[in-house]
């Protein structure tokens, strides 16, 4: 098991000995399904006059998620897909439309990004109980 919270920020490496492609920035979800969907990721340019560029790697294309760093499969992988939206930070609402607190973190398995539980302000909400996630807030199934 591991937190979104230990896989931000980590290096994302290529599988030959280059240097990363970048960090990461978050873990996109697909509620549907209850697994890490995407690994968005932070690149930086060379040059000093160019910004941050944030790039998307599907998750197949992960080959390991360890203490310190995200090891890919191959380099060729970047997708482009619609904005995702980042749980951690993220509103709970249930869906009655009580009100649940905040994410603080998701556990998930980082072999196969199966998504095991979220930690909200008000509790842990295992992962069967989520039924969607968009721009205002995670809605998930009341007790």
């Amino acid at each position: 098991m591991m937190l979104f919270t230990e896989v931000r920020g980590l290096p994302v490496l290529p599988q030959a000995a280059a240097g990363p492609l970048g960090t990461v920035a978050s873990l996109t979800v697909d509620v549907a399904t209850g697994r890490v969907s995407h690994v968005r990721l932070r690149r930086r340019f060379r040059f000093r006059f160019r910004f941050r560029k944030e790039t998307v790697l599907s998750w197949e294309a992960v080959q390991a998620v360890g203490p310190g760093a995200v090891r890919l499969r191959s380099a060729g992988a970047l997708d482009q897909v619609p904005p995702g939206h980042d749980m951690l930070g993220r509103q709970v609402l249930t869906d009655a439309g009580a009100g649940h607190g905040t994410v603080l973190d998701v556990a998930f398995v980082p072999e196969t990004g199966r998504i095991l539980a979220v930690f909200t302000t008000r509790g842990e909400v295992v992962a069967g109980r989520l039924l969607g996630l968009g721009d205002h807030a995670l809605v998930v199934r009341a007790d």
